[in-house]
């Protein structure tokens, strides 16, 4: 048996080890248009490779899954996070939990894990071929296996396993034409947004450890630390909401659109009940000198004159319609979004190979037996903390699991 991997990348390598664990007599050929394979895995997370989460803090998969979860959960079933650990430590990369659940290798560098999975590929005997970019799959002529076109001329595969990773541009998946398969437009996932207001694009820096974002219009909401920057909101909770929302600000061109920010972790009741009982408690005090913990003195005086107050007011000036400026401010902050900007290094797609195609216990297509997906390929994304390359591992070690039963 021959197989082919189109894609250098995570799913694509791990897959290849995968393979070659359970068909060790097989040829296993991994096919990568760049100089390098690995070489995304190489960057992410900073240079030090987030492997995966610990997923304590997921409840619903749906929340760090945007599109694909109810794949992911089936999925997971048979390899996991957990699995994903051992995995590595089993082949000898030692893994660490951080306070924010985002698993790294211990040594902080990313080029153990490129190291580690290259060094699997050669010992197996995975052949890998750099600098060969993939124009055609299609079907042998006598209705046997693959022909792949490639740069460096045709190969011939009875199995082919696609795994491209995120292409920004639907002519991304133009080796595919011939395989009639529906693919959806991709859009990008995840970015930060642009916001011109010059009060709160003062405030960069300022981390507020726990809000809730909303898109203004839609039942779209997403929580996390928030971080404020000289081009707009950033953090964990911007780019959930960059995921969830990737559809629908594409669309809108990334402009003419509203999120309201809730500046704090408790409910409006909550928020409610505080300043009621800090008005009573601190009533001679100047509105700026007594706020929430979770805010910073210049975010309170920026939420003060959103609310059109006076900072030299004290609490118990307050009337009821100042109290419910306040509230709604602190609540429900809105703010007119402007574009979006690219997440450091990161680039994560919306759309790709349609789930539809394919079946969900192996990942091979269902209208072409032998043609299978895995990764970011597939309309399956992630927000950041390491779950996209969780994704990556869990759908290589299926399609692998399924390439070698059938």
């Amino acid at each position: 048996m021959q197989i082919i991997i189109v894609g250098g990348g995570a799913a694509g390598c791990f897959a290849a080890i995968e393979i070659k664990k359970r068909q060790p007599q097989w040829g296993v050929t991994v096919l990568e248009r760049g100089h390098k394979a690995l070489a995304k895995v190489a960057i992410t997370g900073g240079g030090r490779c987030n492997v995966t989460n610990s997923f304590a803090e997921v409840r619903s998969l749906e929340q760090v899954y945007p599109r694909g979860h109810r794949l992911m959960k089936r999925l997971m079933h048979d390899f996991s996070h957990e699995d994903t650990y051992r995995w590595f430590e089993n082949h000898g990369v030692k893994l660490v939990t951080q306070e924010d659940e985002c698993v790294f290798p211990q040594s902080q560098n990313a080029m153990e894990i490129v190291d580690k999975l290259l060094w699997l590929m050669r010992s197996s005997g995975v052949k890998l071929m750099t600098e060969t970019a993939v124009s055609c799959i299609k079907h042998d002529a006598e209705g046997e296996g693959f022909i792949v076109e490639t740069t460096k001329g045709e190969l011939k595969a009875d199995k082919v396993l696609v795994a491209t990773g995120g292409q920004p541009q639907m002519k991304g998946f133009d080796m595919l034409r011939e395989m009639n398969l529906e693919v959806v437009e991709p859009v990008p996932s995840l970015f930060t947004l642009c916001i011109e207001n010059k009060d709160l694009t003062a405030l960069m820096g300022t981390v507020v450890e726990h809000a809730t974002l909303s898109l203004v219009g839609t039942k779209i909401k997403a929580e996390g630390a928030l971080l404020l920057t000289h081009w707009g909101i950033s953090g964990p909770a911007t780019l959930r909401l960059s995921a969830a929302a990737a559809r629908v600000l594409a669309e809108k061109g990334y402009k003419d659109c509203d999120v309201s920010i809730h500046w704090l972790s408790g409910s409006a009741n909550e928020i409610q009940e505080w300043l009621t009982s800090t008005a009573k408690e601190h009533s001679k005090k100047a509105l700026t000198s007594v706020y929430p913990e979770a805010l910073n003195a210049r975010l309170w005086r920026h939420i003060i004159e959103r609310a059109s107050l006076s900072c030299e007011s004290r609490w118990g000036e307050l009337q009821s319609k100042g109290m419910n400026r306040l509230l709604n401010t602190l609540t429900n902050d809105m703010y007119r979004i402007t574009g979006k900007w690219k997440y450091k290094e990161e680039f994560v797609t919306c759309g790709g190979v349609a789930l539809s195609n394919l079946s969900p216990k192996t990942l091979e297509c269902k209208a072409q037996k032998g043609l299978y997906f895995a990764g970011e390929v597939t309309d399956v994304d992630a927000v950041t903390g390491g779950f996209n390359l969780q994704a990556a591992w869990t759908m290589a070690y299926t399609a692998a699991v399924g390439i070698c039963s059938e």
